[in-house]
């Protein structure tokens, strides 16, 4: 069984999201779904009308991430958009069909023989669908701000997205009108990495601190990504193996250690910023 598990009591954040996209692609791309149950009519919303009939019997063409989304992409341009929520995960197994879990809520088999459950116990995620031509207005997608890791986010877009904002900057980040998928984790490791206080007033970034704070946040995701997300809580690579960029934090959960920079005395701190908690060096992060 491969287990593309998110986070249990913590939203997953881009890498995780990416992670699990990629992992269905391996198992799904040319294939379609000739089984589709649902064993509930509703996660946090109700499953869309006729949306087993629609998914099944239609080739699967793509399966990308849009900020914190996944999405599966069909022949004919409809487009499942799924979020996982607080404790969602799909598992795959090939060629077996065993039986389903107490938390098994979707049950899709493919032509080739392989199973994929949609496993969540406290039904935070949502599946919904819209069509290609739909995607830029849908509610769930037409506010997103730009992706962190594609080629046009650099720092004087990311300073434009954050002119005129008046709360600090970590706040800012974890708006996904401003910047696309960085979650609390992440925001924490990039504002540290760049050298910037999550304090800061948004609007004051810019120039060359704007473009300190994009790569870090881009370079944050990337090496997050190769590692294979987070494994704070229950989060698991496509391979049923833990991955270990949690083993990388350098200030996220580390409250009263050293902080790690070459040549800074300082020490994390945390605080708590709009319900969430920030760790930071008040000594390197201005």
């Amino acid at each position: 069984m491969i287990d593309i598990r998110a986070y249990t009591g913590v939203m997953p954040e881009l890498p995780e999201v990416e992670t699990v996209a990629r992992g269905l692609e391996n198992a799904l791309i040319g294939q379609s779904f000739t089984s589709v149950t649902l064993r509930r009519a509703n996660l946090r919303f109700p499953f869309p009308e006729r949306f087993a009939q629609t998914i099944t019997d239609n080739k699967i063409v793509h399966i990308g991430r849009r900020a914190k989304y996944l999405l599966i992409h069909f022949a004919d341009q409809t487009v499942l958009i799924g979020h996982l929520g607080m404790s969602g995960s799909f598992r795959i197994d090939e060629k077996i069909s065993p039986e389903p879990e107490k938390h098994d809520h979707m049950i899709l088999k493919t032509g080739n023989g392989t199973t994929v459950r949609y496993h969540d116990p406290r039904r935070f995620g949502f599946m919904i669908l819209t069509t290609e031509d739909e995607m830029d207005t849908h509610p769930q997608l037409m506010n997103i701000g730009p992706e962190p890791l594609g080629n046009d986010f650099n720092g004087p877009v990311l300073a434009d997205r954050l002119k005129g904002k008046k709360g600090p900057i970590k706040t800012a980040l974890l708006d996904q009108k401003t910047v696309a998928g960085v979650g609390n984790i992440y925001a924490c490791e990039a504002l540290h990495l760049a050298g910037v206080s999550p304090k800061r007033i948004a609007g004051t970034i810019a120039g060359k601190r704007a473009d300190a704070l994009a790569g870090a946040i881009r370079q944050v995701l990337q090496d997050a990504i190769l590692s294979g997300g987070s494994t704070l809580r229950n989060y698991s690579t496509t391979s049923g193996e833990l991955g270990y960029f949690q083993h990388k934090f350098q200030v996220y959960d580390k409250e009263n250690t050293p902080c790690p920079k070459e040549n800074c005395k300082g020490t994390i701190k945390r605080i708590v910023q709009s319900g969430r908690s920030t760790f930071f060096c008040s000594s390197c992060q201005r």
